[in-house]
């Protein structure tokens, strides 16, 4: 009798040293996690920031004031703009 209880005794520890170990294993994992969802959340704004700094240098009014102060550009005398229109491109092509 006292063996079998030994026996079971060991069992009961063992199972006991397991569940605290899977335990451990997951509350780092939950740590883990966490990091990454916070990452997550950090580089979710940073790329709001990068599309709404995109846009601001991507304006047309700013393009044109560099062009018209680097580049010297200016916009030409409706005289001199020409209008050209696409050919009628035929539906079906010829078969040679």
């Amino acid at each position: 009798m006292t063996r079998l209880n030994l026996i079971l005794a060991l069992i009961l520890i063992g199972c006991a040293l397991g569940v605290v170990s899977s335990q451990h294993k997951a509350r780092k994992l939950f740590v883990e996690l966490q990091k990454e969802q916070e990452l997550t959340t950090r580089l979710d704004v940073e790329w709001g920031q990068l599309q709404l700094e995109q846009s601001t240098w991507a304006t047309h009014a700013r393009i044109e004031k560099i062009a018209g102060t680097t580049l010297q550009m200016r916009v030409p005398d409706a005289r001199h703009l020409q209008v050209i229109t696409p050919e009628s491109v035929p539906t079906e092509r010829a078969h040679e």
